[in-house]
């Protein structure tokens, strides 16, 4: 695929998307990569890794090792997410905090928008296509209801942690974050990500590199033989997760960890018209209605460049 340098640009800002994506908790960096046309390049690029791959590099050298890698594609969108994760990850815990209502709000717009373009791929519908939404969207609101662990930092812990979000992380509709912090791993990795801690950094990375290597290759099975069927469960998994992002939540229980600092651990949607205190409303219908059309200026900007 010939590139110029204006696609690798357009590129890593749809990296910069998917990164912001993944940084908060309930929404999914697959949602952004799916919808800005990158998504099955990423997948086949991903599973692509392989011993022919290091064969070709020792055989016919570092040039056609880099291109069959599809290496320009990995940096361009690598270097986006990278950046936007570990500085997006900071402000998203701030948002979280201070102003709940009006971040979720916007997620909530961008993942309707996503159910309708996701959803419109699949060419053929029939019972398998149907049945395969339906338990797409039970995995994913059954995923979103759990509870959350407790903070756990053990280093093998951190590593299983890292293989198993990555895998949510390119799957649209559950989110990786939202994983970690089921696992009891985000705040490990938020912390070590502030303190620049080299070793559990690593750790959750070299996780990371294996889940994704081996999670590939069945996503790219599934796209070649059951094409619709993959697609109607990827829409269900983004349905079933509007439960984990519609703003307005009442909190029934609480955790408070060892420092004293209490977080919310079970909590129930409720209507903004119940929510005690609620001043935000139409701040935040106007942030809703803003992330459903920056999913359709991405579905716009990926459909031309495919």
């Amino acid at each position: 695929m010939q590139r110029r340098f204006k696609d690798y640009a357009i590129i890593s800002l749809k990296g910069l998307a998917m990164g912001a994506a993944d940084a908060v908790p309930g929404v999914s960096g697959g949602t952004i990569a799916f919808i800005s046309g990158i998504y099955k390049e990423l997948v086949a690029t991903i599973s692509n890794v392989n011993l022919s791959l290091f064969k070709t590099l020792f055989s016919k050298g570092f040039k056609a090792f880099w291109k069959q890698a599809n290496a320009n594609f990995v940096v361009a969108l690598l270097s986006g997410v990278i950046i936007s994760y570990v500085s997006f990850m900071r402000l998203a815990k701030y948002l979280l905090e201070n102003e709940p209502i009006l971040i979720w709000a916007f997620f909530f717009g961008l993942i309707i928008a996503s159910i309708y373009f996701v959803g419109k791929q699949i060419k053929t519908w029939n019972m398998p296509v149907i049945l395969a939404l339906i338990i797409g969207t039970g995995i994913a609101y059954y995923v979103s209801s759990l509870p959350t662990m407790a903070t756990n930092s053990s280093p093998f812990f951190l590593f299983f942690a890292g293989a198993i979000a990555i895998c949510a992380m390119i799957l649209p509709g559950i989110s990786g974050s939202f994983i970690l912090i089921i696992l009891g791993a985000y705040k490990t990795l938020s912390d070590a990500i502030h303190d620049i801690d080299v070793k559990k950094i690593a750790l959750f990375v070299a996780g990371a590199v294996i889940g994704l290597l081996s999670f590939s290759h069945v996503l790219k099975w599934l796209f070649k033989h059951y094409h619709n069927i993959t697609l109607a469960l990827l829409t269900g998994f983004i349905f079933g997760s509007l439960d984990k992002v519609w703003p307005w939540k009442e909190t029934l229980t609480w955790h408070i960890d060892s420092k004293g600092i209490k977080s919310p651990l079970l909590q129930k949607s409720i209507s903004p018209f119940s929510f005690e205190g609620d001043n935000q409303l139409l701040f935040a219908i106007t942030l809703m209605v803003l992330g459903f059309f920056t999913i359709f200026i991405l579905e716009k900007v990926g459909s031309k460049k495919q």
